[in-house]
């Protein structure tokens, strides 16, 4: 079976989702998005307000998930969630850009190996 790249976006955004709630995290918003940003999953992990990017592959070809998340990408999360932040008028949170590896591990995409970073990258 093979999945478009779409369809294994959402396939992996579901298993980081599971993944993540497994861990604790709650859930607030999925595929948070404006005109100009969109943000995969916005959750609380305890008293931190996480903004989480989720990048699916099938392969090591192109480089891990992770290097998916480039400087400019990483931008556009941090703007994105610098609007949500104005929009729900919340001040004085911790927050944290953490990103979900989904790396699928066999042709079927039914099994993969998910990692959590925590803090991957920072806000400015």
């Amino acid at each position: 079976m093979s999945l478009g790249g779409k369809q294994l976006g959402k396939k992996g955004e579901r298993a980081a989702q599971k993944c993540l709630k497994s861990r604790g995290y709650n859930i607030l918003e999925s595929n948070y998005s404006t005109p100009q940003f969109e943000i995969d999953i916005i959750a609380k992990d305890n008293d931190t307000l996480c903004f989480i990017e989720v990048k699916t592959r099938t392969g090591v070809k192109k480089g891990l998930p992770r290097e998916g998340v480039t400087t400019a990408k990483q931008k556009k999360i941090i703007m994105g969630a610098q609007y949500y932040l104005r929009l729900k008028k919340i001040t004085d949170t911790r927050l944290r850009f953490d990103v979900v590896e989904v790396l699928y591990t066999d042709s079927s995409h039914t099994a993969c190996d998910i990692t959590v970073i925590p803090n991957a990258f920072q806000g400015s």
